[in-house]
């Protein structure tokens, strides 16, 4: 009787646990981004948060969707990276704005580039076939298209056809190979390595800033925090192997990150002499 009546009690308690989990999971990796986000909005200055780490996990996460289609996981995996998609967008949308509004005198740069010749010619286009008109188009594109400002673009439209480009692209090519075991398990791969990378440019940019002024510590430490629960998550429920290896790599780089506010504050440095276009000390 007693034993029926623990059994009574244990069963929805565990199913609570069970949700709270895949709760802390969907909204858990979007929580180190709200101090940033503040800190930024309040400053009206985006220094020190270097916007790769949102393309980092917009490529992630996309592929990591992607990889749902053709390897089914836990639903909370998939709706975390929705919801971490969105968020991403978000702080692009702020960090553009804010970045543009410090640099007023920066040429305006964009992802298809059609935006500054569409201002410099208004002459309607001559009749011609249309092969030919695209093709001369996506020259056009490729050869006004700088490797050096992507990324960097001045408006935030820019970034979203840079993002629904990507997501388009690569999911033809899933659409295509998604039959193939080998693709899957690969794509797989490169969702969790990009994300595992996660931390990498702030890393970087706190190594060329010889500094970690402008970087949310508090960020830092949900990373550390979220991706030490997240990776014992993916063990406990056998997650695809990929998951995993994940989660260790970007507990290894947030430490990494947290040395670095230790070594800075304790141990200045000057910041290293290089040069760099002025939109790229920006936006990196």
């Amino acid at each position: 009787m007693e034993a029926s009546g623990l059994e009574w009690l244990l069963v929805p308690m565990q199913q609570l646990v069970s949700w709270g989990a895949a709760g802390a999971m969907v909204f858990g990796g979007v929580v180190p981004y709200i101090p940033q986000y503040r800190d930024i909005r309040r400053t009206q200055n985006a220094e020190g948060f270097s916007t790769y780490v949102c393309l980092v996990l917009l490529v992630a996460n996309i592929l990591r969707i992607l990889f749902w289609f053709g390897r089914r996981f836990e639903s909370p995996l998939l709706w975390q990276s929705i919801i971490m998609i969105i968020t991403m967008l978000l702080m692009l949308k702020l960090c553009t704005e804010v970045r543009v509004s410090n640099e007023l005198n920066i040429k305006r740069r964009s992802f298809a580039a059609a935006d500054s010749k569409d201002e410099e010619i208004k002459a309607p286009p001559k009749r011609s076939y249309l092969g030919t008109e695209l093709l001369l188009c996506s020259l056009g594109l490729l050869l006004d298209f700088e490797l050096n400002y992507f990324w960097h673009w001045s408006k935030f439209t820019d970034y979203v056809q840079c993002v629904l480009t990507f997501t388009g692209v690569t999911g033809y090519i899933t659409y295509l190979w998604l039959d193939s075991s080998l693709f899957v398990e690969t794509l797989g791969f490169l969702a969790v390595f990009t994300e595992a990378m996660l931390g990498v440019p702030q890393l970087y940019r706190n190594y060329q800033n010889r500094s970690t002024e402008g970087m949310s510590v508090k960020m830092v430490l949900m990373w550390t925090s979220g991706d030490t629960f997240k990776t014992v998550y993916f063990i406990l429920n056998q997650a695809p192997f990929q998951f995993s290896i994940c989660g260790l790599l970007q507990v290894f780089v947030d430490i990494a990150i947290l040395l670095q506010v230790y070594l800075y504050s304790y141990y200045p440095q000057k910041p290293a002499s290089h040069t760099a276009h002025p939109a790229s000390t920006k936006a990196l």
